[in-house]
């Protein structure tokens, strides 16, 4: 068998300070590697709070004709970057030093920091808010509404906490939790400065895949798609969320290649309720029966102090001259989306490992 849960020590010195850390690493550890690699660097407009140059890095481990393909991205959701970059960098480091060992026929293509914006600035979206996770859809249709978000917009900006939880109670009684939840994080295209935005046209990250898919041709290959991301679930815990239909390829192969654990948003299973134009679905288009896509997501704290962090943040980006007021929220929103706790960063390793080994033997079965 040519996959292996590395048994090696878990070093939670991989987890960076910084977008700018974080890449400087990542690029280091690739120099590293002995194996056959490709490079593609995706510059992304705008500047990092420093003025650092801000870019989606890519690399391909392997043979270039390889028929099956482990994709791990980071970054989707920018500051959940932190976490996607430790991953990435421990896995280049395994690689590197044998402990993983990518099975004949199989290639590895690793993007970092796929919304880098939102990573450097500590925010989930890109400069203009767009949330790439609600970015995928058609934009020459009409774009998807979400009523509810509309009647629960007044609650969304209202200035006082406690104000707004009394609105969400009151939504949740009449209409249960789930539509609170999908009412507030499906997914809504009418409202630029407010959470969860999808956008008017194809965000940067959406663009990388796009050009990656053609590229490599990836829709001629198998594909087993981690997509890391970090706030939602049980604290230091990484669930598998499939959100391919039930009775799909999709679904089956993510069943058989990582078993009982897997959660499905549409059933019900899952932390997350189903949503609207997530980056799953363009790899969706692409992908035959032998192929899935996951999210690897890592719990942090409730879902409703999610919604609070983010709600605050939106508030104060939509605000002028405010800079002092966001920095230090800044601070809030790294530690819900990355917990500055070393159990829980060696809980995310651990599982990261061994969800990525299941991957890796999955596509090349």
């Amino acid at each position: 068998m040519s996959y292996c849960l590395p048994l090696a020590a878990i070093d939670t010195a991989v987890f960076p300070g910084s977008y700018a850390a974080a890449r400087q690493r990542w690029l280091a550890h690739t120099t590293k590697l002995s194996c056959q690699t490709h490079d593609l660097p995706y510059p992304c407009d705008g500047v990092g709070p420093e003025g650092e140059q801000l870019v989606t890095d890519t690399v391909w481990i392997g043979s270039e004709n390889a028929s099956r393909v482990l994709v791990l991205l980071g970054g989707t959701h920018g500051i959940e970057g932190f976490t996607g970059s430790a991953v990435q960098i421990d896995m280049l480091a395994l690689i590197a030093d044998g402990l993983i060992v990518i099975p004949a026929d199989t290639a590895v293509l690793m993007i970092h920091a796929l919304t880098p914006w939102g990573y450097a600035w500590q925010r989930r979206c890109d400069a203009d808010g767009v949330d790439l996770n609600r970015n995928i859809v058609d934009f020459s249709r009409p774009l998807p509404e979400n009523k509810d978000y509309d009647l629960l917009k007044g609650a969304l900006y209202l200035p006082d906490a406690t104000q707004r939880k009394i609105a969400f109670a009151e939504f949740e009684r009449q209409h249960g939790r789930v539509a609170l939840e999908k009412a507030i994080s499906a997914g809504q295209y009418s409202d630029p400065s407010g959470p969860f935005y999808g956008g008017k046209a194809p965000a940067h990250g959406s663009l990388v895949c796009e050009d990656l898919m053609r590229q490599y041709a990836l829709q001629q290959r198998d594909l087993a798609v981690i997509d890391l991301h970090t706030g939602l679930g049980s604290y230091g815990y990484g669930e598998i969320i499939c959100d391919h239909q039930p009775d799909s390829g999709g679904t089956r192969s993510a069943k058989i290649w990582y078993g009982d654990s897997v959660a499905l948003p549409f059933l019900g299973t899952s932390s997350s309720v189903p949503k609207t134009g997530l980056l799953d679905y363009a790899w969706h288009a692409i992908m035959n029966d032998r192929s899935c896509y996951i999210t690897l997501e890592f719990g942090t704290f409730s879902t409703d102090q999610l919604f609070e962090i983010l709600l605050r943040d939106h508030q104060l980006w939509a605000q002028a001259d405010n800079e002092q007021a966001r920095l230090q929220h800044s601070k809030i929103m790294r530690r819900h989306f990355y917990p500055g706790d070393r159990a829980w960063q060696e809980m995310v390793l651990f599982r990261a490992r061994q969800v990525i080994a299941q991957g890796l033997h999955g596509a090349s079965c």
